[in-house]
């Protein structure tokens, strides 16, 4: 009898880790608002770090959350290093691309939770008299990302936060 438990085990146990082996190696996750001002109007508040703290759901997760700025003041070569030991964990962003007042790119490394490496991309496109602004984060998946992803929404939950991030980036801008 614990012969067969301890098998069926095994082979539940391998069957998760073949199945999480087959997932993407890359993933993307995105999602973009339209918001009632110009791109010249929301930009800024993107492309230095200093104006996050009153959008990024992030910053709201942790009131302790400690911030270290360096590099340029924004643009090319800003970077913001946090740690939190709440929601936020622990990481560093650099602008390493900005092309005002349309496109945003940024370099993020986590540490704690866990490692991980990806870019950010924020994209603002006219549309009408408003403006659509886009976020997307992608990376590689290696496979604890896979593994992990068996059992949470990763999509979702980021997915949320910028949701989250737009409506406060939106009352910001519109004002």
């Amino acid at each position: 009898m614990i012969k067969t438990i301890a098998f069926v085990i095994v082979l539940a146990v391998a069957g998760l880790l073949a199945f999480a082996a087959t997932r993407p190696d890359s993933f993307r996750i995105e999602r973009s608002t339209l918001i009632k001002a110009s791109a010249d109007k929301i930009f800024p508040h993107l492309n230095d770090f200093r104006q996050w703290e009153p959008w990024s759901p992030w910053e709201k997760a942790d009131p302790a959350l400690k911030r270290i700025y360096s590099g340029a003041p924004s643009g090319v070569g800003a970077a913001y290093e946090w740690q939190s030991d709440k929601g936020a964990g622990h990481g560093r962003m650099e602008i390493t691309e900005s092309l005002p007042p349309s496109r945003l790119v940024l370099k993020l490394h986590f540490t704690k939770p866990f490692e991980a490496r990806n870019m950010v991309e924020f994209t603002l496109t006219p549309e009408g008299g408003a403006t659509r602004v886009t976020q997307a984060m992608f990376g590689p998946s290696p496979f604890m990302s896979k593994l992990m992803g068996v059992f949470f929404n990763s999509d979702k939950m980021v997915g949320d936060k910028y949701e989250e991030g737009f409506a406060s980036l939106k009352q910001l801008a519109e004002k």
